[in-house]
């Protein structure tokens, strides 16, 4: 049984680790134990006695609470605030009940309400105990006869180990500079990531990792501790240090300027958090993550992801039917699959000063619509997809002159533009029912079968007149509203493939991949600094939502061969000038092609291992591994490693110890214990790369 019912409390159970709450003696929901998994449930701890510090610190500041909202002497990062109609701020948790269920996905479900008001609140805890990761969270119930005004409600609060001191890895960037990693000692007081955009953000993505600052992590070894939040709004986590050697990490929808009224009968869900542990390192904690999304968040997660060609560097603006067959010829002779028509091919669209919020094919540029191309392109054997960004609105279109209002701002205030666009209420009701018919009605009338969903500003003054609740409201149905255009479409056109793109990385977490089955990482195409926005992108995503283009960035001082390699580690695409390349740059890239599709199932769907970091070292290394561990994919990199440097030695990781490997351009086989411990160097030039395969021979 993964659940195991105690006299004090719970015990949850994945494959290899424990997860251990329960009641004290003074009635509150404590956690007691998250790490490796103990041999019987009577190993794991029961809660602690209750005890206070004086007056200036009650029992619940002590308390290691699994849900604590604002109340009494409990003055920790609190889960959970709310004001009731009378002006009462706090909320007394009062346990009522638990439900367990078995199959698949074991849940467990605690029942808690306030001891004075009605309110109830329902704590969800799902098991998915191959990958050793928990999934987890909370349903706020108003029960009574008058609203409630919710002002914090997270998703969970993540405890670790008390009286250590601990290391949080977070992923930092901007816009073009994405997903750096980033670590540092916890120290007593709280730290804030967050994105306050409306949207994911380049800035702060919701994953953490924890290790021991003692003992950190390593890649392949140590403990660590992690954690996502699977939601495409504003999101808060605050990481906190108290003054009795508690850590914990609180995430969730972001509460500044949040405000919900949840009227009677009302239920409010928050988004999941998952959470996991392992003995094994960085790495471990990753792929746990990617083999996550693969199986159970992408919609087509086994599928694998076809070799695209992206027209946008090649014409901007400046499409029409003819330039992109051109361009789609010289794709399909090259061995490319998908072809995507960017931006310029709708209503009115000649440059980014008009036509955002027209979704219909531009009557001067395309007069008898896009099925002519979409047959064209489909007759040269790759499939059509189009890029598309539903959530602007230029105030030079059609629409934008029809529906003012539509377009999110604050009464009196002249709108902040920005990419000479504003961006349209996702939360209205009638903006949703108006994208979604312009956009089924594209997928009906044409081919299509990829679509990239940009979204090229964040939002500013985020008003919503005439809003049915608190306009404050907006930064939760904003989201809820994407969600629902999203999920509509795809219900109605399952087989098309999504992409989030939000100039880049902007919009890349789980529950935006719930819809989408790729991400843009970054607009920024250059290798070399797409080396280390990838590192940074894998220690969430696997390689297989990760898109990657091969572009004209870089050709001055780097080979269409390494830039080809940065981008085969993940889902290869094409998006340079294709007529600009010549017959013999598109013959070497048609070479590459071909050899990605011969690999591309290890890369999409294997084990990834970080070798070597880019963002460390300027000789880097990635390798993938099938999953049953018969063949595998080297790439290596060096950028500039000044003389006289050495080259250093790669240790292959994942291999089945005692079985015989060979590693392409070394001589002879040897026992996969040999290749991960003695290791192997492989010289390389400053800029140049090398692609080798792992083959399993005995």
């Amino acid at each position: 049984m993964p659940i195991h019912t105690t006299p004090t409390g719970w015990v949850l159970e994945t494959g290899s680790t424990g997860y251990a709450l329960g009641l004290n003696s003074a009635g509150l929901l404590v956690h007691t134990y998250w790490g490796a998994r103990l041999p019987r449930p009577e190993d794991y701890p029961t809660p602690p006695v209750p005890r206070e510090w004086a007056s200036f610190n009650g029992i619940a500041h002590l308390a290691r609470e699994e849900y604590p909202a604002y109340a009494g002497t409990q003055y920790n990062e609190p889960c959970f605030k709310a004001t009731f109609a009378n002006g009462v701020r706090d909320a007394v948790w009062v346990f009522e009940g638990a439900e367990t269920t078995t199959g698949a996905q074991p849940q467990l479900t605690l029942r808690l309400r306030d001891a004075a008001y009605p309110l109830r609140l329902a704590l969800h805890y799902r098991l998915h105990e191959a990958l050793d990761l928990i999934e987890r969270w909370a349903e706020i119930h108003n029960p009574g006869s008058e609203e409630l005004t919710l002002e914090r409600v997270f998703s969970a609060l993540w405890h670790v180990p008390t009286g250590e001191s601990y290391t949080l890895a977070h992923l930092n960037g901007k816009w073009l500079d994405e997903f750096h990693i980033l670590r540092e000692e916890l120290l007593p007081g709280v730290k804030a990531l967050e994105s306050r955009r409306i949207t994911t953000s380049h800035h702060h993505n919701p994953w953490f990792l924890l290790e021991r600052a003692a003992a950190p992590a390593s890649e392949t070894a140590g403990e660590a501790w992690f954690g996502v939040l699977a939601w495409s709004g504003s999101w808060k986590l605050a990481a906190e240090v108290n003054d009795f050697g508690s850590t914990r990490v609180g995430i969730g929808i972001n509460d500044w300027d949040f405000v919900w009224r949840l009227n009677p009968g009302e239920t409010f869900t928050t988004p999941a958090s998952l959470g996991g542990y392992t003995q094994h390192g960085r790495g471990a904690a990753s792929r746990r993550l990617h083999d996550y999304i693969r199986r159970q968040v992408l919609p087509h997660g086994a599928e694998l992801h076809k070799v695209l060609y992206n027209s946008w560097e090649a014409t901007t603006f400046n499409v029409d039917e003819e330039s992109q067959i051109e361009l789609a010829e010289l794709a399909a002779e090259m061995g490319v699959e998908l072809f995507v028509m960017d931006d310029g091919w709708f209503h009115g669209r000649d440059d980014d000063h008009a036509g955002l919020g027209d979704w219909w094919p531009d009557e001067g540029k395309f007069p008898h619509g896009l099925g002519g191309l979409a047959r064209r392109v489909n007759q040269l054997g790759m499939d059509f997809g189009l890029w598309v960004e539903p959530e602007m609105v230029n105030p030079n279109s059609e629409l934008y002159r029809a529906h003012p209002d539509w377009a999110i701002h604050f009464p009196g205030r002249v709108p902040t533009q920005a990419r000479n666009q504003l961006i349209l209420n996702f939360a209205r009701s009638d903006v949703q029912d108006y994208i979604i018919e312009k956009l089924d009605r594209l997928l009906t009338e044409t081919n299509i079968a990829f679509i990239k969903w940009d979204m090229n500003r964040n939002v500013s003054e985020p008003g919503w007149e005439g809003a049915p609740g608190d306009p404050r409201e907006i930064w939760v149905r904003y989201v809820q509203g994407v969600y629902r255009v999203w999920g509509t479409l795809r219900e109605r056109h399952p087989r098309v493939i999504w992409q989030s793109c939000s100039g880049g990385g902007g919009r890349a977490d789980l529950g935006i991949l719930r819809l989408a089955d790729q991400v843009w990482v970054s607009d920024n195409t250059e290798p070399c600094a797409r080396l280390s926005i990838q590192e940074g992108f894998s220690q969430v995503f696997p390689a297989n939502v990760m898109e990657a283009w091969v572009t004209d960035s870089g050709p001055e001082y780097l080979s269409l061969e390494f830039r080809l390699h940065v981008s085969m580690c993940g889902s290869l695409g094409i998006g340079g000038h294709l007529k600009h390349w010549g017959p013999t740059l598109r013959a070497e890239a048609a070479h590459w092609i071909a050899v990605y599709k011969e690999v591309r199932a290890i890369i999409q769907q294997g084990d990834q291992f970080r070798l070597r970091s880019p963002q460390a070292y300027a000789y880097s290394a990635v390798q993938y591994l099938a999953k049953d561990q018969g063949e595998g994919v080297l790439f290596a990199f060096r950028t500039h490693l000044a003389p006289p440097a050495p080259t250093p030695a790669l240790r292959l990781q994942g291999l089945a110890p005692e079985a015989l490997y060979t590693l392409e351009g070394f001589p002879g086989a040897r026992s996969g214990r040999s290749w991960m411990e003695a290791g192997v160097q492989i010289e390389l030039q400053d800029f140049h790369s090398t692609l080798r395969r792992i083959q399993r021979v005995a």
